[in-house]
């Protein structure tokens, strides 16, 4: 008997065939053996243009942050280079000149 894949969401090794779809009695989710799953948990992060970014982009502040903690902000227009994306609220780690490590959102940059 052939070795069935095991569930897509739950990962439960469990699942079972029922005619064309594999189905997982643990969550009950069912899927066709045949389609292209996609394994990678990556994830995607869009500027404020849409575009997306990945790392070592090159970005421009679209409006003046303030930054907690200075009485100093960052001015729109400033560009921020070679960023690195990190999954969480402020998706963006970069250095700025003047300011050192800052991590920022990505709603407020625009891919320059």
């Amino acid at each position: 008997m052939a070795e069935l894949p095991p569930c897509p969401q739950c990962k439960s090794s469990f699942a079972y065939q029922m005619d064309a779809l594999l189905v997982c009695p643990e969550c009950g989710h069912e899927w066709n053996a045949d389609e292209k799953t996609d394994d990678t948990d990556t994830f995607i992060v869009r500027d404020a243009s849409g575009n997306i970014l990945v790392d070592g982009d090159s970005v421009v502040t679209i409006k003046t942050l303030p930054v907690k903690g200075s009485s100093q902000s960052i001015k729109a227009g400033t560009k921020v280079r070679n960023i690195r994306l990190v999954d969480s609220d402020h998706n963006i780690d970069c250095k700025i000149d003047g300011f050192g490590a800052m991590a920022l959102k990505s709603e407020f940059v625009k891919k320059a």
